[in-house]
């Protein structure tokens, strides 16, 4: 079955492999992308390892419609399926997780024997160890989020922005409106028709700098790529779905675009958003008590749509990315949980868009103001004025913790006073081994509890560290040491 890595061509083809029910681990990678290079390497030796799961590869922008059915927004990019269902994903080049998740997936090395412990690249063998190695060295990090932009000549850079500011509503697609060249563009321009609503184009296919550099500009491997007054939407499928939600018509109607559905808004000047508070908005007091509230239960608060960790629209996107880049701790508001709070907001600020931040109960603006503000520092110099502190993001606090002690544990308890089962068998290994060990009681902070399970995507404890690596559970340890490696496995 395995021991080579394999094109798909169709979805349908995908379809067939995958509904077998074998493991399969899905490779969407780019020309173009230096990560992707790395990370095939990677693949191809896990291939070899794992020779009964099936390891495919498609390249991102030749194959739209594999892309597009799995949300690829970034490569190189990761999906792997079991018993015919989508089990996992991981997005950007981190050979280590990778190995760990195609070793969860697709079961032993061997017939009869355990899969290693594939966070430290054991279960990939030894040239995956030195592909993490060389990658890390010359990259500074195994993960690529912002390789996007990486490589793009200024000037290049400088007629993306141009062609991307030309219009409120911007399209790069596969040939003209009058003549779509492939049906994802076609899609996309039925739907502005429908929303009535103006726009520019540009055919990405007469030129190729264009072309390969707005991918890398965005970070988005395929076409056609929407944009509205600058931010990238999404591709054909997020384009429907906000069409069909909705939502697609609210963004342009709350940046000011004007469509058939409704002439209601009225777009502020810019600038003009910090005027304030009217006694005559027509707002109800209870309302306004409630808007005043929400605006002043945090120091820095943000009303937008959907979560920080959901976000619904490329604006809210950009500003939690912007205070996220800031490290600043903010609370908010999904907007639209509420139609009275989202219009009410509205009329209270006097500002007619989403997302709103508001630092100290004083309206800062939209993303476009967040972001400008953000590059020219005055966003930090503000915060600081208000006297809202950076915090210590969660990943790196995990990161110092991890790296606390060459041998880390998280436990519930401590050693002398175990809270689980598990955690005492790990501390009796180890203390068999009269290894010298640090630990953490996870019971006793909550934020590190759950973030170290999304960090090592090791959803349960103890969890052993060594040299900042995931080793595993209580049940890896046990084998390590019942197999004599326990000793030599913490002293490489």
């Amino acid at each position: 079955m395995g021991g080579s890595v394999k094109d798909v061509h169709s979805k349908a083809e995908l379809d067939n492999v995958v509904g077998s029910g074998a493991p399969v681990i899905l490779h969407f990678w780019a020309s173009w992308c230096e990560a992707s290079k790395h990370m095939d390497q990677v693949f191809s030796h896990l291939s070899t390892d794992f020779p009964r799961a099936h390891f495919l590869r498609a390249e991102a922008e030749g194959q739209p419609e594999i892309s597009e059915a799995y949300s690829v927004s970034a490569v190189p990019f990761f999906v792997l399926f079991k018993d015919g269902k989508t089990v996992d994903t991981l997005e950007g080049a981190d050979p280590s997780s990778l190995a760990n998740k195609v070793a969860k997936v697709a079961g032993p090395v061997g017939p009869g024997e355990p899969a290693a412990p594939a966070s430290l690249g054991l279960a990939a063998g030894a040239t995956v160890l030195e592909t993490v190695k060389e990658f890390a060295q010359e990259n500074g990090s195994a993960k690529v989020e912002n390789q996007g932009k990486h490589g793009l000549g200024d000037a290049l850079k400088k007629r993306l922005e141009l062609l991307i500011n030309s219009h409120p509503i911007m399209l790069f697609m596969k040939g003209s409106p009058e003549e779509p060249k492939c049906g994802f563009s076609q899609k996309v321009i039925e739907i502005l028709k429908k929303e009535n609503v103006n726009f520019g184009s540009f055919d990405i296919l007469a030129d190729n700098d264009v072309r390969d550099g707005l991918k890398k500009f965005s970070n988005w491997p395929t076409y056609p790529q929407l944009y509205c007054k600058g931010e990238l939407l999404g591709g054909c499928d997020i384009v429907i779905a906000m069409h069909e939600s909705g939502e697609l018509q609210e963004v342009f109607r709350d940046h000011g675009i004007d469509t058939n559905a409704s002439n209601e808004v009225k777009v502020s000047e810019a600038g003009s958003g910090k005027g304030g508070i009217s006694e005559s908005t027509g707002l109800s007091s209870i309302l306004t008590s409630q808007i005043e509230n929400l605006i002043n239960s945090s120091p820095v608060m943000l009303f937008m749509k959907g979560k920080p960790d959901e976000p619904k629209c490329g604006f809210s996107r950009k500003v939690v990315e912007i205070l996220r880049q800031e490290k600043v701790e903010f609370e908010s508001f999904d907007i639209l949980s509420d139609e009275e709070v989202r219009q009410g907001i509205k009329v209270y600020s006097n500002w007619s868009s989403y997302p709103q931040l508001y630092i100290k109960g004083e309206l800062i603006g939209g993303s476009d103001i967040v972001l400008e503000m953000q590059k020219s520092g005055e966003l930090k110099k503000v915060l600081a004025e208000k006297g809202i502190v950076q915090k210590e993001a969660l990943e790196d606090r995990l990161r110092k913790l991890i790296s606390s002690s060459p041998i880390m544990l998280f436990m519930k308890g401590t050693p002398d006073a175990p809270r689980c089962g598990f955690s005492s068998k790990v501390i009796n290994a180890l203390r068999e081994e009269g290894l010298t060990f640090g630990t953490f009681d996870i019971l006793t902070d909550e934020e590190v509890r759950q973030g170290l399970k999304v960090l090592s995507n090791w959803p349960t404890f103890p969890q052993l560290y060594y040299k900042g690596e995931l080793i595993g559970g209580c049940d890896i340890v046990m084998e390590l040491r019942d197999n004599g490696e326990l000793k030599s496995t913490l002293s490489e």
